[in-house]
């Protein structure tokens, strides 16, 4: 719709995880080098945390196009509310391999014998796990002992944990200190600073194919300020902004517009940040058993004199 007005060849702003668009700022090329290099030399186990919306499953698509297709044989699982014989499936099937049977014992021989042929090929295989932060206790056992496929020399398998900053509180419980101990690897995502945000509008409108300014410096500001740095935020301001302005005929687009676009949105009013003492009252009213378990690694290592980012 707004493509042409602007002389755009692609939509720049789009929600899904494009690899095109990833935007190279020192963190997330950072991230990038230390996935590309677990994956590549066998570390095992690999965990990549950061807050709601800062590109982590963009990242680990671009992660896993810079190899060779017919090098590296991945399993992607988005969902990880799975008991352990539909997450053996998942990866099974995932990975290309019909299942014979549907037990445990036969699952686990099956996984292995293939990841034994893909290694004597000099193949990698990868599990990507994304939104590890909602994986049950038991789960995450499981796919610990995953690790114990491997030769004398090396791991057949390599496994990718990317979450929120809960699952790093996951991963101190003590119940889990023999998989922590076996994570080689950890990197982050955080949100944009404003010369970040800067950078990654211009280049996402430079992929699209952007030849003049579409934003004005006081409007791309403004993104910044409203949303707080956070790359789906950015892409959701960014996007209205721009069908606004082909709506009303403007170009550049002035930062009234943005502000329009944030007070639609109610952007000002979002809580990206919740307060270590509402955590704590919420723990209070809600009993273990009936707290969800992605609140309760967080309720439990509250530290009431510092605010907690989810």
């Amino acid at each position: 719709m707004y493509r042409s007005f602007f002389g755009l060849r692609a939509l720049p702003f789009r929600s899904s995880p494009d690899p095109r668009f990833l935007c190279m700022t020192p963190q997330i090329r950072e991230a990038l080098a230390c996935l590309q290099y677990g994956i590549a030399e066998r570390k095992g186990f690999m965990v990549m945390t950061g807050e709601v919306g800062t590109g982590k499953t963009t990242l680990l698509k671009s992660v896993l196009s810079w190899f060779a297709k017919d090098h590296v044989s991945t399993a992607f699982v988005f969902n990880p509310r799975l008991d352990v014989l539909d997450f053996l499936e998942f990866v099974l099937t995932d990975f290309g391999i019909p299942p014979k049977e549907r037990t445990k014992s036969g699952m686990l021989l099956q996984l292995n014998r293939w990841l034994i042929e893909r290694f004597r090929e000099h193949g990698l295989c990868v599990i990507v796990i994304d939104e590890a932060q909602n994986l049950s206790l038991d789960l995450l056992e499981e796919i610990r002992l995953l690790t114990n496929l491997e030769t004398s020399s090396e791991k057949l398998l390599q496994i990718v944990l990317s979450g929120q900053p809960e699952l790093h509180d996951m991963l101190c419980n003590p119940s889990l200190r023999q998989l922590r101990q076996r994570v080689s690897l950890w990197c982050k995502t955080s949100p944009l600073t404003c010369e970040e945000t800067q950078a990654y509008i211009a280049e996402r409108l430079r992929i699209a194919g952007a030849t003049r300014p579409v934003l004005t410096p006081e409007a791309v500001e403004l993104v910044h300020r409203h949303s707080k740095g956070i790359p789906r935020v950015i892409n959701l301001v960014c996007e209205h902004a721009m069908i606004n302005a082909y709506v009303e005929q403007v170009k550049p687009i002035p930062a009234r517009i943005v502000e329009l676009v944030s007070l639609e949105f109610n952007l000002d009013e979002q809580p990206f940040l919740i307060s270590p003492m509402a955590m704590s009252g919420l723990s209070e009213h809600i009993s273990p058993k009936t707290m969800p378990d992605v609140l309760r690694p967080v309720a439990n290592s509250i530290d009431p004199r510092k605010e907690r980012k989810i």
